[in-house]
């Protein structure tokens, strides 16, 4: 039987949808601002990069677990379980360090890293099923307009993100029944009212969807995704840093991720019911599509993750103040995700957005790598904008490609292969970045103090704050600021590439109509599947 909705329960729905995104969104924006005066009272420097990978890593290895669940039982039990166990997450991740050295877990900067990878499990649920959700109920052409505005509230948090952040880390700490609480820990407490509200709205106000596929979870492929990605990530981490690239630790990670997908090709192609079909990837908009969203997550994090760092260590600023320089950024990233929706849904073509979305962050990059310590904030924020100008139209734009091209009842596999591959990118970005981040840092104290790495920093009292800025040395936020702007510079290559592989995207028009409550037929009303064949 078909399924129809009112414009009412669209809208509700939308909203809903929305909540659950910005609160994806904003989580991943709000804690960069924190994370240095985290490390600094955590006495984590060194494990910087893993904060966040352990965030992406977990929610990474979950997405198509998420996704099939979707098409199997539905979008709505999905986002309640994702979110439930986000807001575990979030409260453990707030409580870190409180209680001393955990069992098993040890100190604060460990348990952090632990829950952080908690909230990702949840996390995966939340991007995944959003964008299946405006894949139910929208066709291909409009969801470029319902996706601008999806790339415009991930803008808004991620210019709400940074401000809050930075505020309460600087001012938030406060003493509550004679116990102190830190201004970072709200960064973390901060995500659960708004998770309650998101679950308010999707139990009470969204409608339950019916689901398109039949079948089983592949389990065996979970495992085997997990078995490839997790050792491949921990090397990338490791290499050069906690382990020579050419020791054995390194080798066995690397062998094993390479067993593990020799292991999942082999199995999928027995499966009755794979968790990522093979045949997928014959379909060259899906290849081609979900490799650029790869290498462009890949820069966008490379790039990213690493400013705040640069602006309160490097240049010396206030985390509330690199909060606010982030929103050029977000502005620009705001309003070009809006404006390219919008111009995708009136004009039904993609591939030149694409393209012109990868050139402006070739560009931004660029500008950003030619920054040092003494750059003024305004020519900081000038750069900024134009990054944010080119990163705003592959916000939505490679999703919408790749669901345009596929049929309905793989909606939520295919939805979360793109997020699935994106978070690659973005996992590896931070975890290739990081480490080569600590080399260029390591390296350059190296040089001026022979013996002292990063850390040892703080260790020296080369870390401590006064009010709300760190006191470095100026030799050190010379050396601080130079080996982030050369990791910047190495994302150029990136991004090279992520233009090559866009350039080679099929640019087919968009469907006019949805296929909610309808057959997934190849044959029906224009609604054609492109085949494994199309043409460049």
């Amino acid at each position: 039987m078909s399924t129809e909705f009112t414009e009412t329960e669209k809208r509700v729905t939308l909203w809903g949808v929305a909540i659950v995104f910005l609160l994806s969104a904003l989580d991943q924006t709000i804690v960069a601002t924190a994370m240095p005066r985290i490390i600094a009272e955590l006495n984590g420097l060194a494990l910087y990069s893993w904060v966040t990978t352990a965030y992406l890593l977990s929610s990474t290895v979950m997405v198509p677990i998420w996704g099939k669940l979707g098409d199997l039982f539905g979008r709505k039990p999905v986002l309640l379980a994702g979110i439930s166990i986000f807001v575990a997450g979030s409260w453990l991740s707030g409580l870190s360090g409180e209680f001393g050295d955990l069992p098993l877990i040890g100190g604060g900067m460990v348990q952090l890293i632990v829950f952080r990878a908690i909230q990702g499990i949840g996390g995966g649920a939340l991007f995944t099923t959003a964008f299946a959700i405006i894949g139910d109920l929208y066709p291909p052409r409009e969801r470029g307009k319902i996706g601008g505005m999806f790339g415009a509230v991930f803008g808004l948090s991620s210019t709400v993100g940074p401000l809050i952040g930075g505020y309460f880390t600087d001012h938030g700490t406060v003493t509550l029944a004679g116990q102190v609480i830190a201004g970072w820990r709200w960064v973390f407490y901060l995500n659960l009212p708004l998770s309650l509200l998101s679950l308010f709205m999707i139990l009470v106000k969204m409608p339950t969807m019916s689901h398109h596929a039949k079948g089983k979870i592949d389990f065996v492929g979970a495992a085997l995704i997990i078995a490839t990605v997790v050792p491949l990530l921990l090397a990338l981490t490791f290499g050069g840093h906690q382990y020579a690239w050419t020791s054995m630790t390194e080798i066995g990670l690397f062998v094993g991720s390479a067993l593990g997908l020799v292991l999942y090709i082999f199995a999928e192609r027995f499966a009755s019911d794979p968790i990522l079909p093979l045949e997928l990837f014959k379909n060259p908009v899906f290849s081609t599509a979900n490799l650029a969203g790869f290498l462009v997550s890949m820069s966008f994090m490379s790039t990213v993750a690493f400013l705040p760092l640069f602006q309160q260590l490097g240049q010396g600023v206030a985390a509330t103040t690199s909060g606010l320089a982030q929103l050029p950024l977000m502005l620009g990233l705001f309003s070009s995700s809006i404006l390219c929706g919008r111009l995708v849904s009136k004009h039904g073509k993609y591939k030149a957005f694409m393209i012109g979305g990868v050139v402006v962050t070739f560009v931004g990059i660029w500008l950003l790598s030619r920054m040092h310590a003494e750059t003024t904030r305004l020519d900081l924020a000038w750069r900024m904008l134009v990054l944010g100008i080119g990163l705003g139209p592959g916000q939505s734009l490679f999703s919408i490609a790749i669901q345009n091209a596929m049929p309905i009842e793989r909606l939520g596999v295919v939805t979360s292969s793109s997020q699935f591959f994106r978070q690659i990118g973005s996992t590896m970005g931070v975890a290739i970045f990081g480490t080569l981040l600590t080399a260029n840092l390591n390296h350059g104290l190296g040089k001026i103090m022979p013996g002292v790495d990063v850390g040892k920093l703080r260790a020296m009292g080369g870390m401590t704050h006064s009010g709300a800025a760190p006191m470095l040395p100026p030799f050190i936020k010379d050396i601080i600021s130079d080996a982030i702007t050369d990791v910047f510079a190495l994302g150029l290559y990136v991004v090279a590439a992520a233009l090559l592989v866009t350039l080679l995207i099929p640019n087919l028009p968009m469907r006019e109509r949805s296929l909610m409550g309808a057959q997934a037929s190849p044959e029906k009303d224009g609604d054609t599947v492109i085949p494994a064949e199309a043409h460049l």
